[in-house]
């Protein structure tokens, strides 16, 4: 069976790693990727032939970057998942947790856990470009001093090992991810829908574009409002 091609933003061992991996199955070939403009480029030049991009976590809201994206570029959503947010300590083999001065990790990641790092002062946090990409690149450098904090399957993809498990502030934090692809795909029955429209800016107008669904009882779960950037 031939493996679909997904891009994903960051390293392989990403959190978009595992989210690709519940939307896509076991068969899947990671395109990494350093930007989230760069996957939306490679899905829309058919290098790869879906995209996994994060669009909202229960902890620190919109991702409103991929809002935008979704809007400038010609992908569907095809498919979505929540995944549960689990950050690790994770070190190269033979480092204690005694040793370790040092933890990188992407600054959204290292704010989401500020209660350990209040606990453990003796460990700083230094801000890296992405959490996979951090302990990947500890798996490179034979540091004896310094870890990274990032998901339990990038200490796996990398042949690390997980100092601490659970170290986040808040159990409850999920990030939903969104499966883009080039062409819609046919859906029967109930299916969730996105929806961009635009509106003029007066009294009454957002009520009666809202109402048009509550007459209908069809269920909004999200609004997100973006401003109107190319005014005609």
């Amino acid at each position: 069976m031939a493996y679909k091609k997904i891009a994903i933003q960051g390293e392989q061992g990403a959190f978009s790693e595992v989210a690709a991996h519940s939307l896509a199955g076991k068969n899947i070939k990671p395109i990494t990727c350093d930007s989230f403009e760069s996957l939306f480029d490679k899905v829309e030049t058919c290098e790869a032939d879906y995209g996994v991009i994060p669009i909202e976590n229960s902890l620190v809201g919109s991702i409103h970057r991929n809002y935008d994206l979704l809007l400038e570029r010609n992908l569907h959503i095809i498919g979505e998942t929540q995944e549960r947010i689990v950050h690790c300590l994770i070190a190269p083999k033979g480092v204690t947790f005694a040793k370790i001065t040092k933890a990188y990790s992407h600054p959204v990641a290292l704010d989401q856990c500020r209660n350990f790092f209040r606990k453990n002062k003796h460990i700083a946090p230094i801000s890296y470009y992405d959490t996979a990409g951090s302990v990947k690149m500890l798996s490179e450098g034979g540091s004896t001093n310094s870890a990274a904090i990032a998901g339990p399957y990038a200490a796996d993809i990398y042949k690390m090992k997980v100092v601490r498990k659970s170290i986040e502030d808040e159990r409850n934090n999920h990030t939903r991810f969104l499966l883009l692809g080039c062409k819609p795909i046919k859906t029967t029955g109930k299916t969730k829908t996105s929806i961009v429209f635009s509106m003029e800016s007066k009294p009454g107008y957002l009520f009666k574009a809202l109402s048009v669904f509550a007459l209908r009882d069809i269920n909004l779960t999200k609004i997100e409002s973006r401003p109107v950037r190319k005014k005609t």
